[in-house]
């Protein structure tokens, strides 16, 4: 009988040679860290609140001054029941108002005296004499003037006489110029006097004609004591129509001029309105 040896063939990783051949290249290369890696771990080391929220340290700056923000606005400095906050505010603005109101009105006394708040008023520098003709004619003129009232139409009238205007230039004077005042509502005679590009009138539609033109709306005359002039509604204005005979105030209506006549235009940023057609409705 014959006896066999088995010999195993097996050899251990650790047996084996080692290549030293410079052409073997080593399967499992050395890992390093890329510039971006880097700068993180630089981030997390200084900033170990931010770690785990995937923010560099100029992004977790601002979400914490953000917080900080909303956290002081939310807070209020007065949390009485009682707080006088609102009033104390309230007047600061007020002061703040009419401090640079008086700043104003004190550059305006450089083209008008009487607009300069340090200015004495003007009836002070009137004798007894122009001071009673003033206040009687200012009483006068109030009765035709009632958006004005008297005590603004004797200062106005007192600071042409001061400045050496004669009694009747400045009623005349003053007179016009409260009449055709912006936003008043002048005779239809002054329209043509008047500097500014849009007035105010009342008068009746005595007439109304058709148009040729689509972007007419409605063309005919207004007329009141003084006078008369052509009136037009524009179709993209879109105002209410007017009727013959009917009694219409129009407010900032545009001027215009053709073949040496003044005329009155309707526009988007007019108004109409009725005064008969009120008074119906009282």
């Amino acid at each position: 009988m014959s006896s066999k040896k088995q010999f195993s063939t097996k050899v251990s990783h650790s047996e084996l040679p080692r290549a030293v051949d410079d052409d073997v290249v080593d399967e499992m290369p050395a890992l390093h860290p890329t510039v971006e890696l880097e700068i993180q771990a630089k981030v997390d080391l200084n900033n170990p609140e931010a770690v785990g929220r995937g923010l560099t340290l100029a992004e977790e700056e601002r979400l914490a001054a953000r917080e900080w923000e909303i956290e002081q606005t939310r807070a209020r400095w007065d949390r009485r029941q009682t707080s006088s906050r609102e009033a104390r505010t309230a007047t600061a603005v007020e002061q703040s108002s009419i401090e640079a109101t008086r700043e104003f009105k004190k550059r305006a006394g450089c083209v008008n005296r009487w607009a300069d708040p340090e200015e004495s008023d003007p009836r002070e520098q009137l004798t007894a004499e122009q001071l009673g003709v003033v206040n009687r004619e200012a009483a006068r003129m109030q009765s035709k003037l009632d958006a004005w009232s008297r005590a603004a139409i004797s200062r106005r009238l007192a600071e042409d006489v001061a400045d050496g205007n004669s009694m009747m230039s400045a009623v005349v004077g003053v007179f016009e110029e409260f009449q055709q005042a912006p936003g008043r509502v002048i005779p239809i005679a002054a329209v043509s006097e008047v500097s500014r590009r849009e007035v105010s009138i009342e008068g009746t539609i005595t007439q109304l004609w058709e148009s040729s033109n689509a972007a007419i709306q409605q063309v005919g005359l207004i007329e009141d004591e003084t006078g008369r002039t052509k009136v037009t509604v524009w179709e993209k204005s879109r105002q209410p129509a007017v009727r013959e005979g009917e009694r219409v105030t129009l407010r900032n209506v545009a001027k215009s001029w053709y073949g040496g006549r003044v005329s009155v235009a309707v526009t988007g940023w007019s108004d109409i309105s009725f005064p008969a057609r009120e008074a119906w409705w009282e």
